[in-house]
């Protein structure tokens, strides 16, 4: 994509890469893709926030190059220092060898330590300004949204926020830039959601913190570092972090994610009777298969629904290894405060059910009922798990 303009000598300079199969080496967008978004000012000082992942320096250049001298380049701002956002930097200085770099304190340590940068590094004070002619920049510190030097740049004259990890999402902008020209949001707010989950999720109450900060600024554009620019509706994707981040410590959405591992059939036999109790009680569902679903596509469902079904056999005496993992994941993303239940199948001896308590308790989840069989499900089993349905809904729809 060419250049775009933004608001009055603000234009994007982004790149999308549908080159990357993992994000952060973990999370899956190889169909997805995703938009590195960087931002040129157009002053008598001219600055870019933030930059691009290194692989497309090339097309970075032409993008920058097309709406100025390299020369005249006065400033970068570095919101957050992870090499999607940074690893062109290096490329950039050689380019522009009169640029400073605008970073938070913490971040100082960092530019040295990834880059080598020292002398063109400024630093910015939380609250401080820098003028650019018609255009100011100004700073707000918001740590932990998603690491701890991480900040904000906010353009008064124009009323927009350069968000950098706050507000973004999953899925590259071809063609498709602002919230306005997307006519059923359904997708991007999905991939909101998955990155909101994958990569957010663990610092909730820091997101709370900085919409809280910046409930004062008035913003006309959200212009995040991944994913749509909101010009149409600025205030939809803060509002939607602001409900994503509550979950982290008050009740989700009614709804029950059912993660189901089964390793010859005995356990994934019996759910859909489970499907069905839920049914009934009008409680909504969507089930995982956790041997073969990414941890990325599940997590989500975590996040957004009160209800969690476990469904795993015993496997050399506890859950089976995906289980376990994603259960590791959602502790490390403190996916809290949830209603559980457990069912699964054994041969010999049990354990599972052993397992989940244990999780359980780590996760500060309500484990409500366990219901665990020998062999393969009958008709007693199935008919026992239909009313574990119904039962589990009721628990659900009681909070």
């Amino acid at each position: 994509m060419p250049p775009v303009a933004i608001a009055s000598e603000l234009f994007w300079v982004g790149v999308n890469d549908h080159q990357t199969d993992l994000f952060e080496g973990l999370w899956p967008i190889k169909q997805e893709g995703v938009s590195y978004n960087s931002y040129l000012i157009r002053d008598e000082k001219n600055a870019l926030i933030e930059l691009v992942k290194a692989p497309f320096i090339d097309e970075y250049l032409q993008q920058v190059q097309s709406l100025i001298n390299l020369e005249k380049l006065s400033y970068i701002v570095l919101n957050h220092m992870e090499p999607d956002h940074t690893s062109a930097l290096l490329a950039m200085v050689q380019k522009a060898p009169q640029v400073k770099i605008l970073v938070s304190e913490k971040a100082q340590s960092i530019v040295a330590s990834y880059y080598g940068l020292k002398d063109a590094v400024q630093v910015v004070k939380d609250g401080e300004e820098v003028p650019l002619g018609s255009h100011t920049l100004h700073f707000h510190y918001t740590p932990f949204v998603h690491w701890p030097e991480t900040m904000m740049t906010y353009i008064p004259e124009e009323q927009v926020l350069f968000s950098c990890d706050g507000f973004g999402g999953f899925g590259a902008l071809d063609g498709i830039l602002f919230d306005e020209q997307v006519v059923d949001m359904t997708w991007h707010i999905s991939e909101a959601l998955r990155y909101y989950s994958n990569i957010v999720a663990a610092v909730s109450k820091p997101v709370l913190n900085a919409i809280e900060k910046l409930s004062d600024v008035p913003i006309k554009v959200v212009a995040p570092s991944h994913g749509l620019i909101w010009k149409q509706n600025p205030l939809k994707i803060i509002q939607l972090y602001k409900k994503w981040a509550e979950y982290g410590s008050q009740p989700a959405e009614i709804g029950v994610t059912i993660l189901c591992a089964s390793m010859y059939g005995s356990t994934a036999n019996l759910v859909p009777s489970i499907e069905s109790g839920l049914e009934s009680a009008g409680v909504s569902y969507k089930r995982f298969d956790v041997i073969r679903d990414h941890p990325s596509y599940i997590l989500p469902s975590l996040w957004m629904n009160r209800g969690v079904i476990v469904a795993s056999p015993t496997y050399e005496g506890s859950l089976v290894p995906p289980m376990r993992n994603i259960l590791d994941i959602a502790t490390h993303k403190r996916i809290f405060n949830r209603i559980a239940a457990y069912t699964g199948s054994y041969t010999w001896g049990g354990g599972a059910r052993r397992d989940i308590e244990t999780f359980a308790e780590g996760l500060k989840w309500k484990l409500t009922a366990s219901y665990d069989y020998p062999g393969f499900p009958h008709d007693p089993e199935l008919k026992r798990a239909y009313q574990f349905g119904v039962d589990f809904a009721a628990q659900v729809l009681q909070v």
